[in-house]
């Protein structure tokens, strides 16, 4: 294993995440705790939450994320760029959007680069907007141009997965998305990176952050 992290380092990769549609209040108050205690990159949560995750973790190094059109990234674009706003307005610095797959799969290119833009223009470079382009649905020629339209539109990262469809990250896909973005973009890897291994097999693959329920696991991992 070339890639050795400690606890500290790897943190700074996790966002960690709850997004559970029965997450209760007190499961995103332990999740802040924790991202707290271990130093996170963020916390992200569903729009519903952003503003109590904002207030847990004023005044910390953990970012507040929400995601937009989740899971399924079916609403129109207006819709995203008000859920993006609000999320915003409501103290999320960064915002993890679903693209839309079906607009992927019919080769509407314009409506999928539209989609993004119009999350990033409403966010106004008040956060971070990382792109979820959901792998497990997309082959590898739709998943390259997915990441262009996305680095065109001036988004901040591409993500693998919501983790809620038929599949997650896998490290060929990361591989992929890296040599398509370059170096001037993030990648996320997300859905099913459970261990310090698979987020070591990740960030050897080029991810530079990670999207996971398990991050203390992961963190723990390192030690």
């Amino acid at each position: 294993m070339s890639v050795q992290l400690t606890a500290a380092e790897m943190a700074k990769y996790i966002d960690h995440t709850c997004l559970k549609p029965q997450a209760s209040v007190e499961d995103i108050l332990r999740i802040c705790d924790e991202a707290k205690a271990m130093h996170t990159a963020s916390v992200c949560v569903n729009p519903s939450y952003v503003k109590l995750v904002a207030r847990e973790l004023d005044g910390t190094d953990v970012t507040p994320c929400c995601v937009v059109g989740f899971p399924l990234g079916a609403t129109t674009p207006n819709v995203k760029a008000f859920e993006a706003a609000e999320a915003v307005a409501n103290g999320a610095g960064e915002v993890d959007m679903v693209i839309n797959v079906g607009a992927v799969k019919s080769g509407d290119w314009a409506l999928v680069e539209r989609d993004i833009a119009a999350v990033v223009t409403a966010v106004d470079g008040e956060a971070k907007v990382k792109v979820i382009i959901e792998t497990c649905l997309l082959t590898d020629e739709e998943k390259v141009l997915a990441c262009q339209a996305a680095k065109r539109v001036g988004a901040d990262f591409v993500k693998t997965s919501t983790g809620f469809s038929t599949g997650g990250a896998t490290v060929a896909d990361v591989k992929l998305m890296r040599q398509t973005v370059g170096p001037e973009m993030g990648v996320k890897a997300s859905g099913g990176v459970r261990s310090y291994e698979d987020a070591v097999a990740m960030i050897e693959a080029g991810a530079s952050r990670l999207g996971a329920s398990s991050g203390k696991a992961i963190i723990e991992g390192c030690r």
